[in-house]
């Protein structure tokens, strides 16, 4: 008897003991048959998972998250209904590009705040067959863009993160369609359908959602957003209806005429009209070159597991990859949550961020000393610089800004383990404000993520390398770190990505860290305390109750000054385990990891 396949919603609840003194092993999770799947059948090659000493009044218990399972395919993002737009291409038989793909296009619809065909990306792949890729289809600087275009009688003026002149030529309609036609095995119509349907149609507003307008009110509202997102000058409260007609006729001539519509036709002819009322510069000539970049990955290893990320234009994987080098000489970490755990992470990012922020920059543009930073004995020198002790004072260097905290990442695994990472971003959340209501999309604010004054503090206090100074056609800086990690056999165990600009690059790298370390589970690697330092400013940000008061006296002892703040990133994540997969959406913010069974 067949069983139509469907979306699982049932939670995989683990039964753990929690608050004993001190960690205990539990086996890896086995719910679950894998039944006419044989490629999850088997546990990855790690160790039982343990569970951590999380801080008494920290908001996430230890041992109780909550994760899907599936058998089968999972979707991990930011908005259900994008993860269920993935499945529902999986279940037409698309593979995880074909999936990642239409996500990207959903999260456009229901996930505007950072989802996006206005904006750009990154995408790790890696195939079931062993094939690895990173696609960059992150914006550039428009032709007429030049080094001092934000500066105004010699001060930075806010120019290039609200309004017309802030955004950088979007990529992301061009580097979706060149991820689907080298990997995928789908028409572009069929994979932006369900986003299509739910621009057409409509979907309901969620409390989220409803908040975050509420929010950029005053950004939105500066420019043509209002009538849509504020009818009667109020934001759309929650259980309300959102359809999007403009957006979905943009859709409609992107489905049926590919990149052409946005780059060279009437979608982009649109585009630049009203970029251009509002005093914009990008062009027609802009649109008409614009191309994504397959760039060759950056593949590192760590206690014997192998990680394959985003090389630059993206800061993500090199000061990701440097980060963990640098850990690795240490034949084990410090304990989880303890004041030498704090110390060490804190004074291994630093490093890494000295590093990201003075010699990283768009590679066709700067030269990037890429294999002196992957270098194994380059970081035991770091390592060795370390004071076990005491905080190491951060020279006064570069200090670049990164993505703002709402960019979006999602990870996807398809039943035959294919898997893809992606992160996208408007940049700040809405991006610029810049609502285009001819083709019904927010437009980027990525501009900002240049040195628009190389050596001089920014808007933010932070002060930006010349290797990442405003060029017209260069690619700005990122931090977006989209990952995949296989065990020690080579078999797929883990695809993260997160939100958060700076703090992309710490938390993937603390997620990763909780899973191979610290043995958790993939619920605890997700809720647990994160910590996060970038060099400049000179300070250890951790998240409020996520570290003991007699670790941060300590911590303070050290020379640390301490910075409280209320969540550290967006993570989504999916996690292979004996029988299937789990995936879990960022358990600070919204969304949905929604898997599906086909039972036959």
């Amino acid at each position: 008897m067949h069983i139509p396949s469907r979306f699982v919603t049932g939670v995989l609840a683990l039964s753990l003991a929690i608050g004993a003194c001190r960690p205990s092993s539990v086996p890896t999770p086995a719910t679950g048959s894998g039944a006419g799947l044989g490629t999850w059948s088997a546990a990855p090659a790690i160790p039982d998972r343990v569970v951590p000493a999380f801080p008494a009044e920290w908001r996430f218990q230890a041992g109780s998250a909550r994760t899907e399972f599936t058998p089968n395919a999972m979707v991990a993002s930011n908005s259900v209904l994008a993860s269920r737009a993935g499945v529902e291409i999986m279940e037409r038989g698309g593979n995880a590009v074909d999936a990642a793909v239409a996500v990207g296009f959903a999260l456009a619809v229901t996930y505007p705040v950072a989802g996006n065909i206005g904006g750009g990306g990154f995408m790790t792949i890696r195939m079931a067959d062993g094939r690895t890729a990173t696609l960059d289809y992150r914006e550039v600087a428009p032709l007429l863009a030049t080094r001092d275009m934000y500066m105004e009688n010699g001060k930075l003026t806010d120019k290039s993160v609200v309004g017309y002149l802030a955004s950088g030529v979007p990529g992301a309609v061009a580097g979706m369609h060149e991820a689907l036609i080298k990997y995928g095995t789908m028409k572009l119509a069929d994979v932006m359908a369900p986003a299509i349907r739910l621009a057409a149609e409509g979907f309901t507003v969620d409390s989220a959602l409803s908040r975050s307008l509420r929010g950029a009110q005053d950004l939105i509202g500066r420019f043509e957003g209002n009538a849509l997102f504020y009818p009667g000058g109020q934001p759309l409260s929650p259980g309300a209806r959102l359809a999007q007609p403009q957006l979905a006729r943009s859709l409609r001539l992107i489905a049926a005429q590919g990149p052409r519509a946005f780059y060279e036709g009437e979608v982009g002819d649109s585009l630049v009209a009203g970029m251009t009322r509002g005093g914009g510069i990008i062009s027609r000539e802009d649109l008409r070159r614009y191309r994504p970049k397959w760039r060759e990955p950056v593949i590192a290893t760590y206690r014997g597991y192998s990680l394959i990320a985003m090389p630059p234009a993206s800061s993500g994987g090199i000061t990701m990859a440097e980060a963990l080098n640098i850990l690795e000489t240490y034949p084990r970490l410090p304990q989880f949550g303890s004041a030498r755990y704090a110390h060490l992470v804190a004074e291994t990012f630093r490093r890494a961020f000295i590093d990201r922020n003075a010699k990283l920059g768009d590679p066709d543009f700067v030269p990037v000393p890429r294999a002196e930073l992957l270098s194994k004995a380059y970081a035991r020198s770091l390592a060795a610089q370390i004071d076990t002790m005491r905080a190491t004072p951060t020279p006064r260097i570069a200090a670049a800004r990164g993505e703002g905290t709402h960019t979006t990442s999602y990870s996807v695994v398809d039943a035959r383990g294919n898997a893809v990472a992606t992160t996208t971003t408007l940049n700040n959340s809405w991006g610029s404000g810049v609502y285009l209501t001819g083709v019904g999309i927010f437009m980027n604010d990525e501009m900002d993520d240049f040195a628009a004054q190389p050596g001089h503090p920014n808007m933010y206090g932070l002060v930006q390398g010349e290797a990442n100074a405003i060029a017209p056609g260069k690619r700005m800086l990122s931090a977006m770190t989209p990952t995949i990690v296989t065990d020690p056999e080579g078999g797929l165990l883990l695809v993260v990505g997160a939100a958060g600009g700076p703090t992309i690059i710490t938390a993937v790298a603390e997620v990763i860290l909780n899973v191979i370390d610290y043995r958790m589970t993939l619920g605890d690697a997700m809720t647990a305390p994160r910590l996060h330092h970038q060099a400049l400013p000179d300070q250890l940000a951790h998240e409020r109750n996520g570290i003991a008061p007699a670790v941060a006296d300590s911590l303070r002892t050290m020379g640390h000054a301490l910075q409280d703040r209320g969540a550290i990133a967006n993570v989504n994540a999916i996690m292979r385990v004996k029988g299937g997969l789990q995936g879990m959406h960022e358990p600070r913010s919204s969304g949905g990891a929604v898997g599906y069974e086909d039972d036959e």
